[in-house]
């Protein structure tokens, strides 16, 4: 097998090899780059939701305490708050979700589905659980969720949750008795989640992938081809013509050529080398000639 070929099979490994640890190297950071990103916006939107929960407890209660002594409004309910504020957000962006899912709710559109009260269960069944993340699927395609419980540390939540004759008339008369009773200091009663689209931040890091190493593809091809010229110019050629001379004047034509070079290269020393050689050859056969 010719230099050139065992060359380019050397480097064509070695390309390939670098080629396959570069592009697993590369998926791999920019998908938990993008997951983070993910993440990122589902804690925004949790502390939207907890800001708003606080705002609705310090600011809007207060306000509305005389008025629930005649009729019951859920505006006053920091969950209905942040439930109410993000409706509204996914009015334009419906992909995007947030929800106070509880096992036993007053309001029923708070009820945990199966899968969020396995999360809740998570909450309920590990005490130093703080917060759950994960991905699951859904119509509109691959989502992140991002959970933290809901736990009752405020006796305030047992005043209307504890038993139907503690709760309050007026919300009797809102969500009826049979819900959303029973609840107990420190038990973990449901788990705020946040479900963020995957889709358009994975796709942003696929189509970076690809122009990466298809970028990284014509580099590569690129060096490929300069390394053959490099190596056909300064190596096979002064190497073929060495051989070739070499090969004349070992069949006694001493006309063949002359090793010369003007490198001072290691192919450079090695003309001079064969050509002082070929000097001390002619020399001796003249002298065995006489």
């Amino acid at each position: 097998m010719k230099l050139i070929w065992k060359f380019n099979l050397v480097l064509l490994g070695i390309f390939v090899l670098g080629f396959l640890v570069a592009g697993y190297v590369s998926y791999r950071a920019l998908q938990q780059n993008a997951r983070e990103e993910i993440l990122q916006n589902a804690r925004l939107m949790m502390e939207s939701a907890l800001s708003s929960r606080t705002y609705t407890t310090t600011q809007v209660k207060p306000l509305l305490e005389n008025q629930m002594k005649y009729v019951f409004l859920p505006q006053s309910v920091p969950a209905y708050a942040a439930t109410e504020q993000f409706n509204d957000l996914r009015k334009k962006h419906p992909d995007y979700t947030y929800k106070e899912a509880t096992l036993n709710p007053s309001n029923p559109r708070n009820r945990a589905s199966d899968w969020e009260a396995d999360v809740v269960n998570i909450f309920r069944n590990t005490s130093t659980a703080s917060e759950v993340i994960g991905e699951r699927d859904t119509p509109t395609g691959r989502s992140l969720y991002l959970a933290r419980p809901i736990q009752i540390k405020n006796k305030a939540c047992l005043d209307c949750h504890s038993t139907v004759e503690a709760a309050p008339k007026t919300m009797l008369d809102l969500y009826g008795q049979a819900n959303g009773f029973g609840w107990k200091m420190e038990e973990v009663i449901g788990a705020q989640i946040v479900s963020v689209p995957m889709a358009v931040p994975i796709a942003r890091a696929e189509k970076t992938f690809t122009a990466f190493m298809g970028s990284l593809a014509i580099v590569f091809v690129a060096i490929f081809v300069l390394l053959n010229l490099m190596l056909c110019t300064m190596v096979i050629r002064r190497v073929t013509n060495l051989a070739g001379i070499a090969d004349q004047v070992s069949l006694g034509n001493m006309e063949a050529g002359e090793f010369k070079s003007k490198s001072r290269d290691e192919i450079g020393v090695l003309t001079e080398a064969m050509g002082r050689m070929k000097a001390s050859l002619v020399q001796a056969m003249k002298m065995l000639e006489s």
